[in-house]
């Protein structure tokens, strides 16, 4: 289902991608996440994740956003890096300017909850495995919130359904091994 203004609102990015997004910006708000105060008790984060652009429209549904420095919205991205919380931008107005990131986790998110109701554009990026590396460990499906990477129960293999990766690049901050890049799309 695409959202209003004929495109999606959010899409995907790595956590480079967010952090460039970051320092490209000159202020900052910060809002509790809607969908986190819905389901009450999230399991990977805090509350407050919701990142808004200088610009960006207010939401009024999650309270009132506060301004908080570059050094604390900096500091929400690395925690969302060792929470594992995929960065996805929105945008209201253009698909070329990115109004703020939600950080989001399999546990809370209406985008992972209820798959199919929302969409989200895929990011610049897709994962590519290399097979020589890759141990086929498990560490990398555990963060995969979209069900791109399982193991097949026959062999016990690793199985990539690259079509269904939308480049957030958690399973290559994961991988152990190094056998997980991320190339553009």
């Amino acid at each position: 289902m695409t959202e209003e203004g004929g495109f999606n609102i959010h899409c995907v990015c790595t956590h480079e991608e967010a952090r460039r997004l970051i320092e490209a910006q000159s202020g900052f708000r910060l809002t509790n996440c809607g969908c986190r105060e819905e389901t009450g008790d999230c399991k990977r984060s805090r509350t407050d994740v919701c990142l808004m652009f200088p610009g960006a429209k207010e939401v009024s549904d999650n309270g009132s956003p506060w301004n908080i420095s570059r050094e604390e919205a900096l500091a929400i991205l690395r925690e969302a890096v060792n929470k594992r919380l995929v960065a996805r931008p929105w945008r209201e107005e253009t698909p070329k300017r990115a109004d703020g990131i939600c950080f989001c986790c399999d546990c809370c998110c209406s985008y992972f909850r209820e798959p199919g109701r929302w969409s989200c554009d895929r990011g610049t990026m897709v994962e590519r495995t290399d097979p020589e590396s890759c141990a086929e460990c498990g560490s990398c499906i555990e963060v995969c919130y979209f069900g791109a990477r399982s193991i097949e129960l026959d062999d016990g293999g690793l199985v990539i359904e690259t079509e269904r990766c939308y480049g957030c690049g958690l399973c290559a901050e994961v991988c152990p091994n190094g056998a997980v890049a991320l190339v553009p799309r």
